[in-house]
């Protein structure tokens, strides 16, 4: 499904988000890009390897995750975006669910702000967003990272998080930004069982009916390695590349992953057999 450009980034074919926690504590990488020169390093590799746009994160939120305090947060991600942006030739994504802090990532130069929280979690951030015109990811959660994971429940999973994402792009909307600066995610793995990921990812196509691009970020996660039998999240690539390729074939516009070589590499043989891109 073709949407308008966002960002600069041309939505016609599959986009890769690269993933880059500057984080002590998230549940894949954390600890391994906590510095700016390790940052930078990553987000250097990530677009050499083919990703289009860089999101950096500053607060875990995987399962049972803490709050970070909103200057240990802008502390974290200031230097790295300021380092990159601007020099990698795509655009930096922030991801947090604070005002302040996606303030301070504006001004180093992010141009996306992605919220976990899909808006509820500051109020302050969807105007911000609005007064910038800055492009907005929305994503789905149920409860807040320490306790979406308790006994998650749906009267039908599908229906229920588009009911929600409806609302946000209404939401979003009211304020001033365009349903095409506004990013759909499912948001797998927040507040949901492996039947409503499982549920979400094969009929995701259903949220092509809210005209906004749609974001998948599954890479790596719990759900894999329950499937596949990969119990450590670094070794839950292949897993993740099935996933990314299953969106794809849904017309899903952007793919959040960690391993952005590999998925570019199976994307690419994909669109030459499917649609004869070489």
């Amino acid at each position: 499904m073709v949407r308008a450009p966002l960002a600069g980034i041309d939505m016609s074919r599959p986009t890769l988000m690269g993933i880059l926690n500057v984080t002590p504590d998230s549940f894949s990488d954390g600890g391994l890009f906590c510095d700016v020169d390790s940052a930078t390093q990553q987000a250097r590799a990530m677009v050499a390897a083919g990703a289009d746009i860089i999101d950096v994160g500053g607060e875990s939120t995987r399962p049972g995750a803490d709050i970070v305090e909103i200057e240990e947060e802008i502390r974290r991600v200031s230097g790295p975006i300021a380092a990159v942006a601007g020099a990698l030739g795509v655009p930096i994504s922030i991801d947090t669910r604070k005002a302040p802090v996606a303030e301070a990532a504006l001004a180093a130069g992010a141009r996306i702000v992605n919220d976990v929280s899909g808006f509820t979690f500051d109020a302050n951030l969807a105007f911000l967003c609005a007064a910038h015109h800055t492009p907005v990811c929305v994503m789905h959660a149920q409860g807040d990272p320490q306790t979406m994971q308790d006994a998650p429940s749906y009267d039908d999973v599908r229906f229920d998080v588009y009911d929600f994402l409806a609302g946000r792009v209404t939401y979003l909307e009211s304020l001033g930004l365009n349903r095409s600066q506004i990013m759909i995610d499912p948001g797998i793995g927040f507040g949901k069982t492996m039947d409503h990921n499982l549920a979400l990812l094969r009929e995701i196509s259903l949220l092509h009916g809210l005209g906004c691009p749609i974001m998948l970020g599954a890479s790596r996660k719990r759900f894999i390695g329950v499937l596949s039998g990969a119990d450590s999240a670094d070794t839950r690539m292949p897993g993740s590349v099935a996933v990314a390729l299953h969106a794809a074939t849904q017309g899903v516009q952007v793919i959040r992953v960690h391993d952005v070589l590999e998925t570019r590499q199976a994307l690419a043989l994909w669109r030459a057999i499917e649609f004869g891109d070489t």
